[in-house]
């Protein structure tokens, strides 16, 4: 990731608007992730824009927007950042009773196909690339008992993972973040075939 003043604020955004919250299922802080994601889309991209918007990529889903809303999102940094967001944002608001996960994730599936900025799909990739090296380091080290932490059954899971590895082959060139998705989804799709229970 190139540093610019601009990349900056974001960082300094980004860990304000998640202070206090951690990784599910850890104690782990949740900065981490939208970090990791800007670093995962910067091997794709050097575009600001989309690496703003990776850091920011659950901004609109999990901060109340009394802490970090759209309208500052836009202010800050421009309407295509806060667009970005939007397009691999949830349908769901921590101020708000939760949807149905299938029917987030379709919608999310079905939102991401529609974007017409290769940048979301950017972004898409790398925090699934990102959520995805997560499972499996934690199922290493929890076995099966990892799936309790989750909204739905492993096969889901899998599922969701596919169909979005599947979506962003067909739109990115080669190379590295893709090649690290397409990898990791399949080693989720090996961990979930060994085992036939659910849980």
């Amino acid at each position: 990731m190139k540093y610019s003043d601009r990349i900056n604020q974001a960082l300094s955004v980004a860990a304000k608007a998640h202070s206090g919250q951690t990784r599910k299922g850890t104690n782990i802080p949740y900065i981490t992730h939208p970090v990791a994601v800007a670093l995962l889309a910067s091997d794709y991209t050097d575009d600001e824009d989309v690496i703003i918007g990776a850091l920011f990529h659950d901004i609109l889903e999990d901060v109340p927007p009394d802490i970090y809303s759209e309208e500052q999102m836009r202010a800050d940094f421009g309407n295509r950042v806060a667009d970005l967001v939007k397009a691999v944002s949830e349908d769901k608001r921590p101020d708000e009773p939760e949807k149905p996960w299938k029917e987030r994730k379709i919608a999310y599936i079905d939102h991401l196909r529609e974007t017409s900025d290769i940048g979301a799909v950017i972004i898409s990739a790398a925090d699934k690339a990102h959520n995805l090296a997560s499972i499996i380091q934690d199922y290493r080290e929890q076995g099966d008992d990892l799936w309790a932490r989750f909204n739905a059954p492993k096969a889901d899971q899998l599922w969701y993972y596919q169909t979005v590895t599947e979506l962003v082959s067909d739109t990115l060139e080669p190379g590295v973040l893709l090649n690290r998705l397409v990898a990791l989804t399949q080693e989720l799709y090996e961990i979930v075939s060994s085992t036939s229970v659910e849980n």
